[in-house]
């Protein structure tokens, strides 16, 4: 719940700080004192959007600080720890408007975007405008509040998933669709293609050999004469390798025995490469005799390789990825010539998620048609209080058709009413008037507001429109709601304020040209004051203030 909120340089607040109690606590005072500023400040402090029109003029700069108590609030506790912002068992939200347009946002003195503080707020503070009877016109909001009211949130998600599934496998299976309609095309180019890729995949892989061998044979007649003069030097020639290789070992051979044994490491040397010169012509002498020069297998060789690059270059890729483009387009194939069978099992797929679907938006529409006829009685039976005695209120559900099936169910919630005895009932638009329609808001408002989480309620001016005895009940169903969670309500009407567990007074003064507003915990006597006040207008007589504390003593 809210404890405590500052505020500097707001509009006309040049310094508040403001201690509040659980229960019901009203905010009274004269027209244009500005009693909704203490709702303008703490929508600031959950995230609502700032102007520079609202920081005081004279000023460079507007503060606003919110403080809460955690102890009853698990789920605020884990969003905190989620975002590792927690600190304790309160909550600081801080607001900071500069002149210059920017805004900072605060959560436990941690800079955070605005859209992180409105998603907080939203789990601590719900404001209630005096124009909050428009949401009532829209639909949506039919809907929400019956599932808010029948409490169908896990049942709600299971309809949405199955509506997911059943989605995405529908559009699975228009692409299958689509898929089949293209295949016949695309089957005679994948042929096509597969045919000249079979020739030539082999011929990729090989590539390295291939290109090889070619050099080769084009080369043939170049290596034959290579190779003969190299036999000339190793074997054949006067002297070759060898022989010379042979008399310089004898030479240090004899050396070696008659004068320098050192040398004889030499001789072994000389031996060894004499050796190897041999085999070196032996292997030259292999290699030639299997040369030959073949312009035919030459051609054939190049045909092949041709062939290689021009499909390389026909899609694109190198010529040693070919083999993986063959076996990309056969799997391709593969799954064309397969389209059949998972045609049929997209369909089976459709079929059952929508079965899955239709049965969760069965079990959901037969749970909302019970809530819709509680509901509807538990709104009627409060219309009675609210200068609409033998009025009737219903939850129509409409049918929709498989083709606007959605995530939220099958069927349209829609609210009608009959504002007077055997007036039959229509749509909200069509038969309520803005008066009506605001004393039905706050008639929905207290018997589903109390189904929510969210620890503070605020209402500002909700209240608009009516008097009397309408105005009492309205004060009761605030003090009920109070009775569990925190309700902080702007009004003008005594009957309301008398209702309240605790009453601030905002007063405005003027000092130096400047406006200035003030709010005020009042005491019992300057309740009564302001409760006579709000009955009687300036002049305070000792009837009203026996009026005010009549009031003040009927609400307990």
């Amino acid at each position: 719940m809210l404890r405590h909120l500052q505020v500097r340089n707001l509009v006309v607040v040049e310094s508040l700080a403001l201690e509040l109690e659980p229960g019901m606590t009203v905010l009274t005072g004269e027209t244009g004192a500005g009693k909704s500023i203490l709702v303008d400040a703490l929508a600031l402090a959950l995230g609502d959007r700032a102007e520079r029109s609202l920081i005081r003029p004279g000023s460079d700069q507007a503060e606003v600080t919110a403080v809460f108590d955690l102890t009853a609030l698990p789920g605020v506790r884990a969003w905190l720890e989620a975002h590792s912002l927690l600190e304790g068992e309160e909550c600081f939200l801080r607001r900071v408007l500069n002149r210059n347009g920017r805004s900072r946002a605060f959560i436990n003195g941690r800079p955070v975007p605005r859209q992180q503080l409105a998603e907080l707020g939203e789990q601590l503070v719900e404001i209630h405008g005096q124009h909050e009877h428009q949401r009532l016109l829209r639909p949506a909001m039919h809907r929400q509040l019956l599932d808010a009211w029948a409490g169908h949130g896990s049942l709600l998600e299971t309809v949405a998933a199955h509506h997911a599934r059943w989605r995405e496998a529908a559009r699975e299976l228009e692409s299958l669709q689509e898929r089949v309609r293209e295949r016949e095309q695309r089957l005679d180019y994948l042929e096509f293609q597969l045919e000249e890729l079979r020739r030539v995949a082999d011929d990729a892989r090989e590539l390295p050999q291939l290109e090889g061998e070619q050099r080769r044979l084009a080369n043939a007649n170049e290596l034959l004469q290579e190779c003969a003069r190299l036999q000339e030097m190793l074997a054949e020639g006067e002297p070759d390798a060898q022989t010379l290789l042979g008399r310089a070992q004898q030479e240090i051979e004899g050396l070696a025995q008659r004068l320098a044994p050192e040398l004889a490491p030499a001789a072994e040397l000389l031996e060894s490469a004499r050796i190897q010169a041999e085999e070196a012509a032996a292997l030259v002498r292999e290699f030639a005799t299997g040369l030959e020069p073949d312009p035919e297998a030459l051609e054939a060789l190049d045909r092949r390789l041709a062939r290689v690059h021009d499909a390389a270059r026909k899609h694109r890729i190198p010529p040693e990825q070919l083999p993986d483009l063959l076996q990309e387009m056969e799997t391709e194939l593969e799954e064309l010539q397969g389209l059949e069978t998972a045609l049929g099992q997209g369909r089976q797929a459709v079929e059952h998620h929508w079965q899955a679907y239709r049965e969760a938006c069965r079990e959901l529409t037969a749970s909302r048609r019970k809530a819709a006829g509680s509901l509807a009685a538990e709104i009627t039976e409060r219309m009675q209080g609210l200068a609409m005695a033998g009025g009737r209120f219903e939850v129509r559900l409409q049918p929709l058709p498989e083709e606007q099936a959605a995530a939220s169910g099958l069927e349209r919630v829609e609210f009608l009413v009959a504002t007077n005895p055997g007036q039959e009932p229509a749509p909200l638009s069509s038969v309520a008037s803005g008066g009506e329609l605001s004393r039905l808001s706050l008639a929905i408002q207290v018997a589903t507001t109390s189904l929510g989480e969210v620890p503070t309620l605020i209402f500002d001016e909700v209240d608009v429109g009516i008097g009397g005895a309408v105005a009492e009940t309205v004060g009761r169903s605030l003090r009920e709601l109070g009775a569990s969670r925190q309700v902080l309500c702007v009004t003008h009407l005594a009957q309301v304020a008398a209702q309240a567990d605790h009453h601030l007074q905002v007063t405005k003064s003027r000092h130096k040209g400047a406006v200035r507003t003030r709010i005020t915990p009042l005491s019992r006597e300057e309740r009564i004051r302001e409760i006579a006040r709000m009955v009687g207008g300036r002049r305070i007589t000792r009837q009203t203030l026996a009026h005010a504390e009549e009031l003040i003593q009927a609400a307990g």
